[in-house]
């Protein structure tokens, strides 16, 4: 009687399991082309993990394609979305596709190159005090600086109120690539903000200089200032702002709800885009160690791929796909989804989904490649769907079909 009850037990939590996309030992991996390098990986399934296919139906919907090359996609309470456009503007689009008016009070903004009107997000207590803040490569007399501005978006939604520039990564330098540029809440009330190391080589060491804003996640108060419990505070020659370092240009961020724990993205020269897993003071490598090697064909510095004092990538792809903004997935309409990372991802045209267990990436799986859209951003919705825009103009609801 014991063993039969025992059997009904077993049964039955297999049946109330959330259904779930596992690869098995031995799946090929989605990516097929030949990579750019030999460089042999630290561990096994650090890349070209085995493929996974969900199970659920999902289907990807255009809601829009009038947007003008959207960047940063933020979800407001009632269900519409607040978006940025990098040639400076911000609209709020509805979920059945009307883009409203550019919003006014946004400083001006240096759109050349990568530059532009940049990442978004909305306080936690939007619904209660309205405040937005956002990146964008704010032009300065002696160069171009990623920024983070906040302000106060009105009862009518016209425009920004009392709009202040909060934060500047300096130095600030005459380039208009690699800014970085996303901003998202940490559970505690802060603010993580991302940036590029401004792709020069003049620029390129500061990734590794920890009194540069280059190359960066900063960890500031919703005021601008160095949050409290920083690591480099109160260390010579660092700036207090600093979280972590040895980033080349970080353009997705999002925080775990299941651990608080922060991820990143970011872009690796031809090869060696990045997956990361943020720890406070650690330093992420580059350019002294990459899985990538220039666009010129030629290798990066001392060619190593690992180095004491410096954490590998949770995951990486070569070639690259150009992992922009990421969101974690709560589960909502399709549980096999639940807490699994989705990528938006540029001359990859798709959307990567990336199954996690215990801090590894144990499958991935491309979704909607055959959109050909340049995937830049997504987030959740509260009706439980993920919406990403493109460069192409375009807002897709992706959800259960």
């Amino acid at each position: 009687m014991k063993n039969a009850i025992n059997v009904f037990l077993a049964a039955a939590a297999v049946i109330a399991a959330p259904i779930c996309s596992v690869a098995q030992s031995g799946t090929a991996s989605v990516e097929t082309k030949k990579p750019n390098s030999e460089y042999k990986s630290a561990f096994p399934g650090q890349t070209r993990i085995g493929a996974v296919t969900s199970k659920t139906a999902y289907e990807g919907k255009v809601i829009t394609s009038s947007l003008e090359r959207p960047w940063g996609i933020a979800s407001l309470p009632d269900g519409r979305f607040l978006v940025t456009e990098k040639g400076g503007t911000m609209r709020i689009v509805s979920t059945t596709g009307t883009v409203g008016k550019a919003i006014d009070g946004v400083p001006k903004v240096n759109s050349d190159g990568q530059g532009g009107l940049l990442g978004i997000t909305l306080d936690p207590n939007f619904a209660k005090n309205r405040m937005v803040y956002w990146a964008f490569s704010e032009p300065l007399a002696d160069g171009n600086v990623t920024s983070v501005a906040k302000g106060k978006l009105s009862a009518d939604e016209s425009k920004l109120e009392n709009v202040t520039v909060i934060y500047q990564a300096l130095p600030a330098y005459k380039g208009n690539l690699h800014y970085g540029g996303r901003v998202k809440f940490a559970k505690d009330g802060n603010l993580f903000v991302s940036t590029g190391e401004r792709s020069d080589l003049v620029t390129r060491p500061q990734a590794q200089d920890i009194n540069s804003g280059l190359g960066k996640v900063i960890r500031i108060t919703t005021d601008g200032k160095p949050a409290a419990g920083n690591p480099f505070i109160g260390k010579a020659n660092a700036r207090p702002e600093l979280y972590s370092y040895g980033h080349r240009n970080v353009q997705g961020l999002a925080v775990n709800p299941a651990t608080g724990d922060l991820w990143e993205t970011e872009f690796g020269p031809r090869g060696g885009d990045e997956v990361n897993r943020v720890l406070p003071g650690k330093n992420y490598g580059w350019p002294t160690i990459t899985y990538g090697i220039e666009y010129s064909g030629k290798q990066i510095g001392d060619v190593i791929q690992q180095k004491e004092g410096m954490e590998q990538p949770v995951y990486y792809w070569d070639p690259v796909i150009s992992p922009s903004g990421i969101t974690f997935y709560d589960g909502k309409l399709i549980p096999e989804w639940k807490n699994n990372l989705f990528i938006s991802s540029l001359s990859g045209m798709h959307i990567c989904r990336l199954v996690i267990q215990n801090n590894k990436v144990t499958g991935e799986e491309r979704l909607l490649s055959s959109e050909n859209q340049r995937f830049r951003d997504i987030t959740e919705g509260n009706d439980g769907a993920l919406y990403a825009v493109t460069d192409q103009g375009r807002l897709y609801r992706i959800g259960k079909k």
